[in-house]
This record gives C-alpha cells, structure tokens and sequence, in this order.
C-alpha cells in the first residue's frame, strides 16, 4: 500500500530539526540542504513550529505544471521525481500549495519526499509517522494536517 508523512502532532515539535538531519543523512548528506522536509518557527517559541511535509495531493499540482513530465503522479497520491527530466524551471515549487516542494541549488532540481519514513523514526516527540493512504477518492482528498487552525492563522500556543 502506498504511504505518506502525516505530521501526528505539531503541537509537539520543539524545533529541533532531527527529522531534517535524518532525511539529509538517508542519502549521505550532512547538515539540512538535503533534506526534503521542513521546519520553522511559527513566529518565536511561544507560537510553536511550523512543519512541512508533502501531503501527496492525489491530484498534485507540482506535477500539473511540470512541462517535461519530470514529475509522475503517483497512485493513489504524491509524486515520483525522474531528476534526468527536469530542466530546472521551478515550476513545481511554485506550485504546491503547501511549499513542500525544497530547492537543491547545486543541481538546480527539486528535492521531492520519497515517503520512506525515515525521519519520523529520528523524532524524538513522535511528531511524524508514516501512513498507508486511503485508495477512497474521497479519503484522499483530506490531506494530512499540519497546522492548527490558529497557527494558519498566526496564532499562538496558549499565551501570545
């Protein structure tokens, strides 16, 4: 069954990027530029943090926009990267609507989640899993969530 990042909590991230520097040293990177998930600080500690994954869009914009087919669809959701297609326009990272899409620079082509896992096992609050996806069409099309209502809209955990 195909699979997907879901962010469990986020409300139990505390920034600490291990996920980050897990997802970089799968393919033997150090530091974070290798990494095809995100975190960032909502605005200060008291807002929490931000965590972004691809949410495998069953219908991903990314690959709509990719004129060199480049990025497949996968069923029943996300995408699939053939690096030798893609002429580095960008178009897929500016389409995804969630920013999940990273940019290496060195060879100027996407960095797209493989939805492995691996960094949810380098969490150490259980923040991420990895989960089957739903082969309803309509389970799918709720993606995984990764924010609170209040902090898409700027809000703080408890106190502002």
């Amino acid at each position: 069954m195909a699979k997907r990042l879901s962010v469990v909590d986020v409300d139990r991230c505390v920034g600490c990027q291990s996920c980050m520097f897990a997802c970089a040293r799968r393919l033997g990177e150090g530091g974070l530029a290798g990494a095809c998930i995100g975190v960032r600080s909502a605005g200060g500690i008291r807002r929490g943090f931000v965590v972004v994954v691809c949410r495998a869009c069953p219908d991903p914009p990314c690959a709509r926009v990719c004129p060199t087919d480049a990025l497949i669809p996968r069923p029943p959701g996300g995408v699939r990267l053939r690096a030798e297609l893609c002429i580095g326009c960008r178009n897929c990272a500016e389409a995804c609507p969630f920013g999940a899409i990273f940019w290496d620079a060195a060879q100027n082509k996407p960095q797209i989640c493989v939805y492995c896992g691996y960094c949810a096992r380098y969490c150490p609050y259980e923040v991420l899993a990895l989960e089957d996806l739903p082969s309803s069409p309509a389970l799918r099309a709720t993606p995984s969530p990764l924010l609170t209502e209040g902090q898409e809209r700027g809000e703080g955990r408890g106190e502002s």
